[in-house]
């Protein structure tokens, strides 16, 4: 039963929702108690307003699927009448990975969700929201996306729209509510269940919102290295240039010089590498690639706004999935080591692993990294001999070189040995 005293949703079975694509690890859930707690709170607002249909259903922020398979899964409760109350709903996922697990979710689990069910994928933009009447999204992080969302909203949903925003508590600052208060006339806080919390919102300004939604992506010029950096809200950084960049960026004069035509900006984030390859190696054929949609729209732009828009291939992309095998002659990387907010080793080291094979036999892997993180010996293993090429107190270039022959055999069988998590199997797996 829900709070109401209706009858709770059909059961959709959430705890077997999977990550994959995504890595995986016990450590590391699909569902959480933040999804839970927003399907709650959806279910209620149906039971409230009967009249909400598909159409009036927007999912934003849905990590693995769980949001949107379960709301879809409610269209059990009119399916013995004219039509699902739910037969389709509008979602965006930043991460391409988040993308490619709500479609294989939906397909293991399809018994369990109404015949006519469906959900179609969308960018942030405004036919995303525009007339919803109710929008269910997970908090992100970054106060600059949570704004960017929320003036979406506000100026292109229903004038009635409620939107639910969920999260875990030790993630929600107050900060949020405010971002939210500048867009919306109500910003309530759902009572704490097993750590989570909603943030119910209502009342749009309509006005507000409009003027801030046109500011996306934000612009900065920065002077030092003659670059316009262009950013949407989820991007890490912002219009900033972050100091793991800059430390490649210092010596990206030695590698462009030196290595071929086709290039690779992996993890491309606003696009700052990208663009600058470009400028240095006028026939490269330079490709900027990166899992958040948020990123690859603001790594057009920002080579849009450097005049190389023509020279760098921007593409959404799951690792470097659709890259073939041995077509590249350098990638240069910055890479993270976050799987959502949980910080996991094994993050970098599945991206290693498909660098060293999307890289050509004697092609180079330039890395920047902190410097606690020892990345040496693993990209030994997953690339191919590996130097240092600058450090400072905080940060480490590194320069890998795939070798071809047997050795490239050798380290291709041992990528292959490695779980998605980095670590080996052991010779019972084996």
């Amino acid at each position: 039963m829900t709070d109401s005293g209706m009858p709770a949703p059909p059961e959709f079975p959430l705890a077997r929702l999977r990550r994959f694509p995504d890595l995986e690890s016990p450590e590391l859930v699909a569902v959480d108690a933040a999804d839970r707690l927003l399907l709650e709170e959806l279910s209620d607002a149906l039971t409230r307003d009967p009249s909400l249909t598909a159409s009036d259903l927007v999912v934003i922020g849905d990590t693995h699927g769980a949001l949107t398979l379960g709301a879809l899964s409610f269209g059990e409760l009119e399916i013995r009448g004219p039509a699902a109350r739910f037969s389709q709903v509008k979602v965006h996922q930043d991460a391409r990975s988040g993308e490619l697990a709500l479609d294989a979710n939906a397909a293991a689990l399809a018994q369990f969700l109404p015949v006519e069910a469906t959900f179609a994928h969308h960018p942030l933009d405004a036919d995303l929201v525009a007339g919803a009447r109710i929008v269910i999204l997970r908090l992100p992080r970054a106060l600059e996306q949570l704004g960017q969302w929320a003036a979406l909203i506000a100026a292109q949903a229903a004038p009635d729209v409620l939107v639910l925003a969920g999260g875990r508590i030790k993630h929600m600052t107050l900060g949020m509510n405010e971002v939210m208060g500048r867009y919306f006339d109500t910003v309530e806080a759902s009572l704490a269940q097993q750590k989570s919390r909603v943030l119910r919102v209502r009342g749009p300004r309509v006005e507000e919102a409009r003027a801030a939604a046109a500011t996306w992506p934000k612009r900065q010029f920065h002077a030092d290295v003659d670059l316009t950096v262009c950013a949407e809200g989820g991007v890490f950084a912002g219009t900033s240039i972050d100091i793991g960049t800059f430390s490649l960026l210092a010596v990206l004069d030695r590698v462009s010089g030196k290595q071929g035509q086709r290039i690779i900006d992996f993890g491309c984030g606003t696009g700052i590498l990208a663009t600058q390859l470009a400028r240095l190696r006028s026939t490269a054929h330079v490709i900027a690639s990166d899992q958040s949609a948020a990123a690859v729209t603001s790594a057009r732009a920002t080579a849009a706004a450097n005049g190389v828009a023509d020279r760098v291939e921007v593409v959404l992309d799951d690792g470097l999935s659709t890259q073939p095998d041995e077509s590249a002659d350098l990638i240069v990387f910055n890479p993270p080591f976050h799987s959502g907010a949980a910080v996991h080793a094994g993050t970098s080291m599945r991206l290693f692993a498909e660098a060293g094979r999307v890289l050509k036999p004697g092609g180079e892997l330039w890395v920047v990294a902190n410097r606690h993180l020892s990345y040496k010996p693993a990209l030994r293993t997953l690339v191919g001999s590996t130097r240092e090429i600058r450090r400072n107190a905080k940060f480490t270039v590194t320069a890998s070189i795939k070798d071809g022959g047997a050795d490239a055999a050798e380290r291709a069988e041992r990528r292959a040995e490695r779980r998605p998590d980095g670590l080996k199997k052991s010779h019972r797996e084996q």
